[in-house]
């Protein structure tokens, strides 16, 4: 910064009675000038210069303080969350620069993200910006050297997991473990994870706003892209959070709706999981740019903008009406071949079971087939059918399901209840769990859940606890004689024996 431009910017400040401040980038061309109040400034969007991958903005901030003030809690907030290279405050006395103040983000393991240099008297400002590029390359370099944990080749997305949540602890730790499990599925990178416990949730931000803007300066000094929530956030959060940051914002419901998009192959999934994307994103369509969106109703607020949104809508709305109808068709395909079953008098076995439990391992071992199977969550979405005999010439059909899930998007479910309503044909409902997972009894209650809710709980079920070869074998007999099951391990055919008996015994019992 030059002494010339110190002195005009402390003129005009002093004659209006208000802060000014301009955007310079690293070439020295001021990008923007802003004039605020006797207070402070407000720092429009900086679409032009976006971070991207990058440690710092490109931008710094220069500003004057009407009455010689040091550099405030406003102005540190304004450099961390912005990512500005630096932060020059102007101090005036009698309308002239008075003292000079530099802050920049610091690299250091201090409590304290930044330091602040200064304030020293304004005649010193030649020596004070001496080596300021070299400082500043330093910074940067540090700050980008400090971001461990990945490649910056690496193009995957980098997430903070948060919860805020008021419930049990251990069922709020619970589930954090769970979405951890699928930002893995959606080949997410997770750098850390934020659990908050207030006293009352914010109805805005969940959390109060001091603490959303340490989370996002946390997020942006780790590295992270996107900011991933337990909870369910409805549009005015995800914008209230959105507006404080540049950083993606998403919910269980919107990873989970991304799994299942990435796994869908068949046509049934994939225009189910479209649908419930349209669902999902029908009530949380904005207006795009600043300035359409401050436009309220009445005059000057029919503009270009909201026309734009209401055409957006529409076409969602109209493709919503046109996969409902697509839907409809498949379902009466589905039905067609229910009927040639039925004509050939064929029980049919439906796998149920809470996701990654084992499902689709058990079903390509029972029946020698190759369904794709991989240790994550919804590795396999659609729905996959085989025949298996048993011995005296009985054939069954088995059907494998998409995996469960604790507090299932309503979206999904709904997109799904007619693939999960073809559990209703199941003479036999065969439910695998996970023995070697700590909340498998959870699992179970979400997987009854869903069946109530799809009034499947009559239906009888068998239950196959998976994974013993993971768990003491003491601990899986009592498991089985406590909840009346059978104990198998999906990768070894030879634990299968009791399973297919208590199959025979159930499809035939009176033979």
């Amino acid at each position: 910064m030059t002494g010339e431009l110190a002195r005009y910017m402390a003129e005009w400040s002093g004659s209006i009675g208000r802060q000014l401040g301009v955007l310079a980038d690293r070439s020295g061309n001021i990008s923007h000038v802003i004039v605020g109040d006797a207070k402070g400034i407000f720092i429009p969007e900086l679409a032009d210069y976006p971070l991207g991958r990058k440690v710092l903005r490109g931008l710094r901030l220069i500003h004057t303080h009407l009455r010689s003030e040091a550099v405030n809690q406003d102005d540190i907030t304004d450099l961390s969350l912005l990512r500005l290279d630096a932060l020059i405050v102007i101090g005036l006395k009698d309308g002239q620069p008075s003292t000079i103040s530099l802050a920049h983000l610091s690299p250091s393991d201090a409590a304290a993200s930044y330091e602040i240099a200064g304030p020293v008297s304004f005649q010193k400002i030649d020596t004070f910006f001496e080596d300021f590029d070299i400082m500043m390359s330093s910074v940067e370099d540090s700050l980008q050297s400090r971001r461990t944990g990945f490649d910056i080749k690496d193009q995957r997305e980098r997430a903070i997991l948060v919860s805020v949540s008021t419930g049990p602890r251990h069922a709020q730790e619970e589930s954090i473990e769970e979405l951890k499990e699928l930002a893995h599925s959606s080949d997410v990178v997770v750098l850390d994870t934020i659990l908050q416990r207030p006293k009352e949730i914010n109805p805005k931000f969940l959390m109060g706003q001091g603490k959303i803007k340490d989370l996002v300066i946390n997020a942006l000094n780790k590295g992270a892209t996107v900011l991933i929530f337990d909870q369910d956030l409805n549009p005015s959060q995800i914008k209230a959070i959105g507006d404080l940051t540049e950083l993606k914002v998403i919910d269980r419901s919107q990873l989970i709706l991304d799994i299942f998009a990435r796994r869908a192959h068949s046509r049934d999934g994939k225009v189910q999981v479209e649908l419930a994307q349209l669902r999902y994103r029908l009530p949380r369509l904005t207006g795009k740019g600043t300035a359409m969106s401050r436009l309220m109703g009445g005059v000057g607020g029919r503009g270009p903008g909201e026309m734009k949104l209401e055409v957006d809508r529409r076409r969602v709305r109209e493709r919503i009406t046109l996969l409902e109808k697509q839907l409809e068709s498949l379902s009466r395909a589905r039905q067609q071949r229910k009927a040639r079953r039925v004509q050939q008098e064929l029980p049919i076995i439906s796998i149920i079971g809470y996701t990654n439990a084992g499902k689709s391992t058990l079903l390509n071992n029972l029946t020698r087939s190759a369904t794709f199977i991989e240790d994550k969550m919804f590795a396999t979405l659609d729905t996959a059918s085989r025949r298996l005999r048993f011995p005296r010439e009985r054939d069954v059909i088995i059907t494998d399901t998409v995996g469960f899930i604790r507090d299932l998007p309503k979206d999904l479910f709904a997109a799904f209840k007619s693939t999960l309503e073809e559990l209703e044909d199941a003479d036999l409902l065969l439910h695998v769990v996970d023995i070697s997972n700590p909340r498998f009894e959870q699992h179970m209650k979400s997987v009854e859940k869903i069946l109530g809710d799809l009034g499947l709980s009559q239906k009888p079920q068998l239950l196959a606890f998976n994974k013993e070869d993971l768990v003491d074998r003491e601990e899986s007999e009592n498991i089985c004689k406590r909840f009346g099951g059978v104990s198998i391990s999906a990768k070894h055919p030879e634990t299968f024996h009791e399973l297919l008996d208590e199959i025979e015994a159930s499809l035939w019992p009176a033979e």
